[in-house]
């Protein structure tokens, strides 16, 4: 008998693996070394793809996988009888088996406006346990901060026209679609069309027709009819399945019958061709029929460029579906040839360890000066204009006085318990949106923006340079 299936769609109990090989393998090394003193790790990202901020978003899912963890008896059998056979001790099966992370999380809220080179999470913690979260933690945190960016740039390209989420068809997989979803909200979208993202994160679930509704009637007239039947509070149609203009005028003979049994044709949808030419069309056609209330939808292959183009045109369009550029977080301007893959260079690197109470700071040197790391646990803080309006950052030791500022890493987890309340996605987009809003203009361009200003603080930049020259770690007494 042939196997059935697998669907590849994992539960919690099943998540431990996500981890890379090498993850493992160093554990056993130390545990065979006896190397599992306290040593911290820090989420920082390394450049920004486009534009010149980020918005933070992950965090809560990163925080659920590390105080769920936890190895089954089946994981460790088969880890101990094909991947690591022969080389899996018992103390390190023992070790698994009892895993419940006990450190601590700092890091800067979901929401927040962040730029390259500062921390966004500390996780302080017995080393092996800090390197098992490596994986799932860069998987998450540089997913949905590159999601939440590309939407917050769509969402100031759009200048108040309202934008929704479709992108889960497009999306990298089950988990970046419904994650894409989660993110996208953050960054600003009114609602996804992702129904599952709707029910799992409350947020609010939209929809048109399909070509296919359409194509499964006699006429696009009939199958216009037939959806303002049955959602009479909320018809937007699709008027590109043929011709647009003349799917205009039946969408205009749909809306004055709409009227007589005095409901209102919500909107029509444009999904090909030239959008700023058709939307101008079909615009003239709505008023026309004394349909001047009915709004126009656009979708199709958009993100920040071409809906900044076309409203920069006054294109006639009050709302976008953005999908494919949307949910693969697409660094790339399709008007320049500017831009690189979809991927944000997000890392997570030791930086301190603890050797008999003495705290070590530690840093990667390397030929290539973009990898290099800063040494040592470090809080971020925030100063603020007289209008409350973002001026500067500085990054410091973690043990400096703040000498002002707004620090930004927050306590998450102490001693392996939670202490901070997780906020809804509704009240991360508030707060991304009010946030974004103190970032100056400058900052926030879409394209020959201006870097933020990050500065490190004297003692940072000494240790810095003392360890660069010195090419090794130095202790903190």
């Amino acid at each position: 008998m042939n196997p059935p299936p697998k669907s590849a769609l994992l539960s919690e109990s099943q998540m431990a693996l996500f981890a890379d090989y090498y993850e493992l393998t160093m554990a056993q090394a130390d545990i065979n070394d006896e190397n599992n003193a306290v040593c911290t790790a820090n989420y920082f990202v390394r450049s920004i793809p486009q534009g010149n901020y980020l918005i933070a978003a992950g965090l809560e899912q990163v925080v659920h996988y590390i105080l769920n963890l936890r190895f089954t008896d089946a994981d460790l059998k088969w880890l101990r009888d094909s991947q690591m056979a022969g080389d899996m001790s018992d103390d390190f099966a023992n070790y698994l088996r009892g895993f419940k992370f006990g450190g601590d999380i700092y890091a800067v809220p979901e929401g927040t406006p962040v730029f390259a080179n500062e921390p966004l999470i500390n996780i302080t913690g017995p080393t092996i346990d800090v390197q098992i979260f490596e994986t799932y933690l860069l998987s998450v945190m540089n997913f949905q901060t590159l999601i939440a960016t590309k939407t917050s740039r769509m969402i100031r390209a759009a200048r108040g026209a309202v934008c929704y989420d479709f992108g889960a068809r497009r999306a990298h997989g089950r988990d970046a679609g419904i994650l894409a979803a989660r993110a996208s909200f953050i960054g600003g979208v009114a609602g996804t069309s992702l129904v599952i993202a709707g029910r799992y994160f409350d947020i609010p679930c939209v929809g048109t027709i399909a070509h296919k509704f359409i194509q499964d009637r006699p006429s696009e007239l009939e199958a216009f009819r037939a959806y303002a039947k049955s959602f009479p509070n909320n018809t937007v149609l699709l008027i590109d399945t043929y011709d647009t203009i003349q799917g205009a005028k039946n969408a205009c003979l749909v809306g004055k019958e709409m009227e007589t049994r005095s409901y209102r044709l919500r909107g029509v949808r444009l999904d090909s061709g030239d959008l700023l030419r058709l939307s101008q069309e079909v615009r003239s056609i709505l008023d026309s029929a004394g349909l001047t209330y009915v709004q126009i939808f656009a979708s199709g292959d958009l993100d920040e460029f071409e809906i900044d183009r076309l409203i920069a045109q006054k294109a006639p369009i009050e709302g976008f579906g953005i999908g494919t550029r949307l949910a693969t977080g697409a660094n790339f301007n399709p008007l320049t040839g500017e831009g690189g893959v979809s991927a944000l260079p997000g890392v997570y690197k030791h930086v301190e360890r603890v050797d008999e109470h003495r705290v070590i700071p530690t840093m990667k040197f390397s030929d290539e000066l973009g990898k290099s790391t800063l040494p040592g646990r470090k809080q971020v803080y925030r100063f603020h204009d007289a209008h409350g309006r973002y001026e500067r950052d500085v990054i410091r030791l973690w043990d400096e006085p703040s000498q002002g500022g707004e620090a930004l890493l927050t306590p998450i987890v102490r001693q392996g318990k939670l202490v901070y309340r997780f906020p809804s996605v509704k009240e991360l987009q508030a707060k991304a949106t009010v946030e974004l809003s103190r970032l100056p203009v400058p900052h926030r361009k879409l394209t020959r923006g201006e870097a933020f200003p990050v500065t490190l603080s004297p003692r940072l930049e000494k240790l810095r340079s003392q360890l660069s020259r010195e090419g090794r770690p130095v202790s903190k007494n």
